[in-house]
């Protein structure tokens, strides 16, 4: 019998309502609004704060997208301004995030990741990778990292990367596998989705411009280390942990997923099909491989020609306009830029705004003293574990980046702990704590729908890839950092 009242079945109705969560935020807001700030900390400081943070719980309730409670922040913050004796954010300095350049980097490598989708050529590369390695079910996996190696530099969108891209691809070759053993799932498909899966965090941790919150922590680098962590320096600290996490996941996966299907032919064959579908290579094509080749050329050499990275990516863009490999109306359609350009340079500007009015350097006080009394290595080897798993609490990335990166990164900073061994653990760990959850990302969430894992094996899945990370990028990695003589 069920003993759910109609009123019990209300309250949940109301619950999960967006109205109800948007009322909860500005309940938070309101409520603290209001109250004296700590000592220490100025009025202005502190509702800057107040704002801040519940900017932070819109994004985990989702009330509304990210861009419109930006907005919604910035707004009331400028109102206050405008509207009392108390300074917070002036209007001209609400548009100064907008006008950051590292705002316009991930803009720009998201406007060039749609001409990536539109002239096929990432779809090209995937099935490329499965044709070629795709002769086993090892080499399916093998198939999924390379491909997600060879298009991370240029697609700051893993949710286009991975679900716009390489899902379908991986849909299409286990629809076949599902005809050829008569089953709506197989060994092999899960072991599939999970390394396309986990690959995709593994080389959105390995490029600053692989995941659209990557730039974040490389701006808290330099407004708490006072250590400019560049697209050059996010690549030399990531390709090896980078390249072992990938050359190994594959393995290491296939001892989850045991007693796979041995004979995959017809899903080799059918990417193979697939590409002789999309015909000879075209001129578009293979411009823009030249274009991205000279991009990456740049990037890794811009300590010697010292051109921004921004930079680079813009003129890349440029160069894709004018050898008219794609157009620009098309390019200014991606919804995705704009609305990142709205949230990343909105929170860009409070976070500035946090400096400014002295919360940084308050929390950076309490910090001093509660955490002085642990080894520097040893606090931040956990505060690196703490933030990882903290991913549990999130329902997405960019909000447990938005949430604790600055927070984490200023303890450590505190405590002692170097900036070159805190600097990179928090920024590659931020994208590889999405192994935890189904619903930390966009590819994971598309991954897992196609409906062959359990949600209880994939968090099972998911917390023995953790083990996995922090081993190769705490032991691998911090080694590694040693002997290039970054701590």
């Amino acid at each position: 019998m069920d003993t759910k009242s109609p009123a019990y079945d209300y309250l949940i109705r109301i619950s999960k309502s967006d109205g109800t969560r948007f009322a909860l935020c500005i309940a938070f807001a309101s409520l603290l609004w209001i109250i004296a700030p700590p000592t220490g900390l100025s009025l202005s400081g502190w509702r800057i704060f107040v704002v801040f943070m519940a900017t932070i719980i819109g994004f985990i309730l989702r009330p509304l997208p990210m861009a419109p409670l930006v907005l919604i922040s910035l707004s009331a913050l400028v109102f206050a301004d405008t509207l009392s004796d108390t300074s917070y954010i002036s209007l001209n300095t609400a548009f100064s995030g907008f006008a950051n350049s590292t705002t316009w980097l991930v803009v720009s490598a998201i406007l060039i990741s749609g001409t990536i989708i539109r002239t096929q050529l990432g779809t090209r590369l995937a099935l490329l990778c499965f044709a070629f390695f795709g002769r086993s079910s090892t080499g399916l996996g093998y198939a999924a990292c390379v491909a997600e190696l060879l298009l991370a530099p240029f697609i700051p969108s893993n949710t286009a990367r991975g679900g716009g891209i390489l899902a379908p691809v991986i849909r299409g070759i286990n629809e076949t596998l599902a005809k050829q053993t008569n089953a709506t799932s197989s060994s092999t498909s899960r072991y599939l989705i999970a390394t396309a899966a986990h690959a995709n965090l593994i080389t959105s941790a390995m490029f600053l411009t692989a995941m659209a919150a990557n730039p974040i922590v490389a701006q808290l680098s330099e407004e708490i280390y006072n250590l400019p962590f560049t697209w050059t320096r996010w690549f030399v600290g990531g390709i090896v942990p980078g390249l072992c996490g990938l050359l190994l996941l594959p393995l290491f996966l296939g001892l989850l997923f045991p007693n796979r299907e041995q004979d995959i032919h017809a899903a080799h064959h059918r990417a193979k099909d697939n590409l002789a579908q999309l015909g000879s290579i075209r001129r578009d094509e293979i411009i823009l491989v030249f274009i991205f080749a000279a991009m990456i050329l740049l990037w890794i050499t811009s300590p010697w020609h010292k051109l921004p990275t921004t930079l680079v990516c813009m003129s890349g863009l440029v160069a894709i306009l004018v050898f008219r490999i794609d157009n620009w109306i098309a390019m200014a359609g991606q919804a995705e830029a704009w609305d990142t350009l709205v949230w990343l340079g909105g929170l860009l500007t409070m976070a500035t705004a946090l400096k400014e009015h002295g919360v940084v350097q308050y929390f950076s006080t309490m910090a001093k003293t509660e955490f002085t009394h642990f080894h520097p290595l040893l606090a931040g080897v956990l505060l690196a574990i703490i933030y990882f798993y903290s991913m549990y609490g999130f329902s997405m990335l960019t909000g447990h980046i938005i949430a604790f990166a600055g927070a984490f990164l200023l303890v450590a900073q505190q405590a002692g702990t170097p900036g070159l061994l805190m600097v990179p653990l928090i920024a590659y760990l931020s994208s590889l704590c999405g192994c935890l959850t189904n619903y930390s990302t966009g590819p994971l969430i598309i991954y897992f729908n196609q409906g062959h894992i359990s949600p209880v094996q994939w968090f099972r899945t998911g917390f023995i890839v953790s083990l996995f990370h922090l081993v190769i990028w705490l032991g691998i990695g911090g080694t590694y950092w040693k002997i290039l003589g970054w701590w």
